[in-house]
């Protein structure tokens, strides 16, 4: 996966104080950030798993309050690239 394809641009920025906060980049989450969690449901996009993996994995870390504000716009493309970690790398 090419970096680039790991940043997203908000469509809905996230305010924090003076700071707009219009792009987040994911990085590959390791066992420790999905802890507690049950991969099933986050390959299968459950929003309070994302909600609760997406402050681990996020640059700049969006808080947990900061996720569940999120616009659902922006809530679908972050689970695309989170997905995107989880499925297999295509044989070459």
């Amino acid at each position: 996966m090419d970096k680039s394809e790991n940043i997203i641009v908000l469509g809905a920025p996230v305010t924090r104080g003076d700071t707009q906060i219009g792009q987040v980049e994911l990085i590959k989450p390791n066992a420790g950030a999905l802890r507690g969690v049950r991969l099933a449901d986050l390959a299968a996009s459950d929003v309070d798993t994302l909600l609760a993996v997406l402050p681990r994995i996020t640059v700049p870390s969006l808080t947990k309050a900061e996720c569940n504000g999120l616009d659902p716009a922006d809530l679908i493309a972050l689970a695309g690239v989170v997905i995107g970690f989880l499925s297999p790398k295509p044989e070459e």
